[in-house]
């Protein structure tokens, strides 16, 4: 066995119902100004309404910054980060989606008295040298993972996307609540769920640090979203499918904050930047062909997960066979989703491909951990098939 470190959440709460919580454990933390931080879709659901009532009953001042917008541009997180200082908080919630939690690890750091960093400073790995306010967590879509992640990706000013990765961006808390996803339409819960899914299948075949945690948690996770995803898009009412959702999710997300992501999101990310494709859509749309460019390397592996994934349905044959029975069985999940399979089918223009492989190299943190080495004229071959 290789060495390891693992770090994750120090608290995690998984349970329908559970934001019913969220006044106690603020109050807990002597939270006397809350900053939460969401998008303005989220701050117009039924349940957020009971969310700002609960806290007023509560005598918690509750502070509602809801600008947040997909891919957490840079301003969005200055107007967000100021709007905390303003309100002289002392504790910061994330709800919503993956974008809302990281702008979220993001004013935690930023807005806390003692913090003389910008945000440009942080852009890196280990760069956060400040302590950070009191962090608490709920997605509203079982994604991104980024409840349980030390991660937080920016969208810059010139389209192109930066990480933030630090162990101080880690959450004191995560609070997955199946009830805040019920009204998830179908395919935004379907991207999310193929997102997740990606996630687990790179943490569990990554060339470093996969670990032996990493590998309980991507299986476990896959299990989950395999099994759920096609009860949680067609019946969204759900409540065990959707507990199980996030929950896999989250297990994703701890995965691959301990076992990094690879090409499938270096090349996701351009599309997001470039051409507003939703992450998760980005994700579905890729991951069939970057799994095909990596099967001759990493088709032992594909093969343990293709047991996970098909179960009695996969045909005898050896691990070659097994990995095209994964990688076909994954794309056909996406379209039973109602995801698109083609960039074209998502607006992409075939001119742009050349930049969108150029843009993927910048990305060497995920490409230097993909099981097989990655050239640009690959990223450009890929795109291609998947044109």
């Amino acid at each position: 066995m290789q060495p390891f470190s693992f770090a994750t959440a120090a608290h995690l709460i998984c349970e329908p119902g559970a934001v019913k919580r969220l006044v106690p454990l603020c109050q807990a933390w002597g939270a006397r100004s809350v900053a939460l931080v969401t998008d303005a879709g989220v701050a117009r659901q039924d349940f957020f309404e009971d969310v700002r009532s609960a806290f007023a009953k509560g005598g918690v001042a509750l502070h509602v910054f809801d600008g947040v917008l997909a891919g957490a541009p840079e301003a969005v997180i200055g107007n967000a980060t100021q709007f905390a200082r303003d309100a002289q908080a002392n504790l910061v919630i994330g709800f919503g989606g993956g974008s809302s939690l990281d702008v979220a690890k993001l004013v935690a750091q930023l807005a806390h008295p003692d913090c003389r960093q910008t945000l440009s400073d942080l852009y890196g790995i280990d760069k956060a040298a400040a302590q950070r306010l009191p962090l608490i967590q709920v997605p509203t879509t079982a994604g991104s993972g980024s409840e349980v992640t030390p991660i937080a990706v920016v969208t810059t000013q010139h389209a192109t996307r930066v990480a933030v990765v630090s162990a101080r961006l880690l959450p004191d808390l995560a609070l997955l609540d199946a009830e805040l996803t019920l009204q998830l339409p179908a395919p935004i819960t379907a991207a999310c769920g193929m997102l997740a899914m990606g996630h687990a299948v790179e943490a569990y075949t990554g060339a470093r640090r996969k670990n032996p945690l990493s590998d309980m948690l991507a299986r476990e996770a896959l299990s989950l979203l395999g099994a759920n995803l096609d009860e949680a898009v067609h019946n969204g009412g759900n409540r065990d499918a959707r507990q199980a959702m996030l929950l896999g999710a989250c297990l994703a997300g701890q995965a691959y904050a301990n076992a990094p992501l690879a090409a499938v999101h270096a090349l996701a990310y351009p599309l997001s930047g470039h051409c507003q494709v939703p992450h998760g859509v980005s994700t579905a749309v890729l991951l069939p062909h970057v799994l095909g460019f990596n099967a001759s390397v990493a088709a032992p592996l594909y093969e343990e997960l293709a047991t996970l994934l098909l179960g009695g349905r996969l045909r005898s044959g050896d691990a070659t066979d097994h990995t095209e029975q994964f990688i076909i069985e994954l794309a056909d999940l996406s379209e039973r989703s109602g995801l698109p399979a083609r960039l074209r089918d998502v607006g992409v223009e075939q001119d742009l491909l050349p930049r969108l492989a150029t843009d993927a190299m910048l990305h060497d943190r995920l490409l230097a951990n993909n099981p097989r080495e990655m050239t640009q004229a690959h990223a450009l071959a890929i795109y291609q098939v998947a044109y």
